[in-house]
């Protein structure tokens, strides 16, 4: 099975975080959306017809495209693909953009999923972001799209910023969960240089959570939302029972993916592909860049994507697809790190605690198999 992403890069404001590819010129939008569908014919064989499973509209922000735009996506991608077998299909959503009329029409078009972007419920942090929304909107919008028959939601937070852990962050949890989302992608925030963040960071008037308010944090978050059984089943994502994102879960087990839009990636299985992350250069058609993965390659992700997630290795899978030598490697390599409590391994698998998830990236670097 394979999955379908589409990359709407418009804002019409840019949040003090955000380092994914956006453009708050919204005159672009149209012609974007039509070199959309010239790209889902120009790559109409790439999934091998493999049927597509899941569909996924991220951005930016994909609820400025109107009810028709995202119809018309979906009816060209159908036309191309096989999406008979289409188990869920989700667009992300600023909450001010869901007003009662946008998510009727919203829910004709076949999105059956929506992942509304709150990251607090606290206004002050909210301010802080440049957000674009309140709390009380944020709160309203979920509402609405009960209202409007949506009966699968995530919505987004983040943590980790300077001055909201504490008191505002639980009073952000507790907000959440008396919203009832089926899922809540919580995630740590990064400053990165691109960003208004970044650049007053740089100035020396923004300074990032040390490591201890981090870990703090995080397992805060992960205290709260389990005990409200929500299952933590990803580095930064919870779930209650049978109400994983589908979608992401094509990435962290290796299924091929179809992603369109400036700056959108692919993946077939061996090679990679991505867009340019240009308004310019990707409506006149410039061609995508690509890297082959070598087996190391392959091998690398496999453990990064693996060990974010609560099954961790399977052992038998690796073998199967690496060899036992590579096993047995990995499993050598393993042993201080089980022996120090941050894997346990069991007869079949090999995973990180989810306590101990902020700090996966030590772990699974130094299990990389290096040149």
């Amino acid at each position: 099975m394979a999955g379908l992403y589409f990359h709407i890069p418009f804002c019409k404001r840019v949040c003090a975080y955000c380092d994914f590819f956006k453009s708050a010129d919204l005159r672009r939008m149209d012609d974007v959306l039509k070199a959309m569908h010239d790209e889902l014919e120009h790559q109409r064989g790439y999934l091998g017809g493999e049927a597509v499973r899941t569909r996924y509209f991220g951005g930016g922000t994909p609820s400025l495209c109107t009810p028709q735009q995202i119809g018309g996506l979906l009816a060209r991608a159908a036309d191309l693909f096989d999406c008979t077998a289409v188990e869920e299909t989700t667009l992300e959503a600023n909450p001010d953009d869901l007003d009662g009329a946008y998510l009727d029409a919203l829910r004709r078009t076949g999105i059956d999923r929506l992942s509304i972007g709150i990251q607090s419920l606290d206004d002050a942090c909210l301010r802080s972001m440049n957000r674009r929304h309140t709390a009380a909107q944020a709160v309203d919008a979920v509402k609405r799209a009960r209202a409007a028959g949506f009966g699968n939601l995530t919505v987004d937070l983040i943590f980790g910023v300077p001055g909201f852990g504490g008191d505002s962050l639980q009073r952000s949890l507790d907000a959440i969960i008396a919203l009832e989302p089926e899922h809540v992608s919580a995630y740590h925030l990064t400053v990165e240089p691109g960003t208004a963040f970044g650049r007053r960071a740089a100035r020396g008037d923004f300074a990032p959570v040390d490591e201890e308010t981090s870990q703090a944090e995080f397992l805060t978050v992960h205290r709260v939302l389990t005990q409200a059984e929500y299952e933590h089943y990803e580095v930064s994502n919870f779930a209650l029972p049978g109400r994983r994102a589908r979608h992401n879960a094509a990435y962290w087990h290796g299924e091929k993916y179809l992603g369109t839009g400036p700056a959108a990636h692919s993946y077939d299985g061996r090679e990679r592909h991505w867009n340019a992350a240009s308004i310019e250069r990707y409506i006149a058609g410039r061609p995508p860049e690509h890297e082959v993965l070598s087996d190391r390659d392959r091998y690398n992700e496999y453990l990064m994507t693996r060990l974010r997630t609560a099954e961790g290795i399977d052992l038998g899978e690796l073998e199967c697809h690496f060899g036992a030598a590579r096993t047995e490697r990995t499993l050598r390599e393993a042993e201080r790190f089980v022996a120090a409590g941050t894997l346990v391994a069991t007869e079949k698998r090999l995973a990180i605690p989810a306590e101990q998830w902020l700090v996966s990236d030590a772990v699974i670097g130094a299990l990389f198999e290096s040149e």
